[in-house]
């Protein structure tokens, strides 16, 4: 009697394993994760959702809080006369935290940023059905609207778009594209090719020579405002103003890069200011024109007073 009754416990056991299996199978059929992300401030990236699709913009996007709320910063990459540019938005609490990042880059500039100069290369309708990150890697998987119409600027642009959202995490160093499941590196009608994977570097064609990423179009900013990102200007000099709403210069000055005149470096410093009664105002980011000092590569970013 007591054999019998263990045999039938170990049946009843193995079936619940069995249950509980089929129904935890189906998210990790649809992305699976090995590695983690981190951002500046908070924490992991694992697996990503899935059915979202791209946007023409001008609404909130889906997942976003309120700017003074809890949650996430994100940087996302758009585009700015042919170039990369960036917008800022902040996400409820995820782990996911690539995922989201690619799932705001879907959903298109917002209206504001839109106003800002803020486009997408990105097909709307795009959806995002895999991210796998490990080993510095990640490998992203869209659907097939991803590759549908424009030349092959516009499948450059979008192409950077992805690889600059998501090396904005210090696990992510390259980028690896597949298109409805299957790994590419030939895209569009017009045969852009990339390597099987592709980092920064490989779209310095679409790079601006100044990439602000520090500050965006409507962020709420205060003295001093952190001005950096990355430059390939002359002698790695970037100039920076902060420009009231009234016109009036709040802020004047330069830092310089870790590297310049040929090469992209990095850029980072912190500028006061006084903002008298401006609500608002534009950091200004450019480099002197080394033929006759006029500001050329000019970046304008409208902000909001804290």
């Amino acid at each position: 009697m007591t054999v019998r009754r263990v045999a039938l416990l170990t049946v009843v056991v193995a079936l619940v394993a069995v249950l509980a299996t089929a129904c935890g199978g189906n998210d990790e059929k649809t992305v699976q994760s090995t590695s983690r992300d981190t951002t500046a401030t908070t924490a992991t990236n694992g697996t990503a959702t899935t059915g979202r699709t791209g946007g023409s913009g001008g609404t909130t996007p889906s997942g976003t809080v309120a700017p003074n709320a809890a949650g996430v910063p994100l940087n996302v990459a758009f585009v700015r006369s042919e170039k990369m540019g960036t917008a800022h938005r902040r996400v409820a609490p995820t782990q996911a935290v690539g995922a989201a990042a690619v799932e705001q880059l879907l959903a298109g500039p917002t209206a504001d940023e839109r106003t800002a100069g803020l486009t997408s290369a990105v097909p709307a309708g795009t959806r995002l059905l895999g991210l796998d990150i490990a080993n510095g890697t990640a490998t992203v998987d869209l659907s097939k609207e991803f590759v549908s119409g424009g030349g092959s600027l516009s499948m450059r642009e979008r192409l950077g778009q992805v690889v600059f959202t998501l090396t904005q995490f210090p696990s992510v160093q390259r980028v690896s594209f597949r298109v409805a499941g299957t790994p590419t590196t030939v895209f569009g009608g017009e045969g852009v090719m990339i390597g099987s994977t592709v980092d920064r570097s490989d779209f310095e064609d679409v790079s601006p020579a100044i990439f602000l990423e520090s500050v965006a179009p409507g962020d709420a900013v205060s003295s001093p405002v952190k001005v950096a990102g990355t430059a390939n200007t002359f002698e790695a000099t970037v100039r920076i103003r902060v420009v009231g709403a009234d016109g009036r210069v709040l802020a004047d000055t330069f830092t310089t890069a870790t590297s310049g005149s040929g090469t992209r470096g990095t850029f980072q410093t912190t500028v006061a200011f006084d903002k008298g009664s401006n609500t608002s105002a534009k950091v200004v980011v450019f480099e002197d024109s080394p033929k006759d000092g006029s500001m050329v590569n000019v970046v304008e970013v409208p902000v909001r007073f804290a």
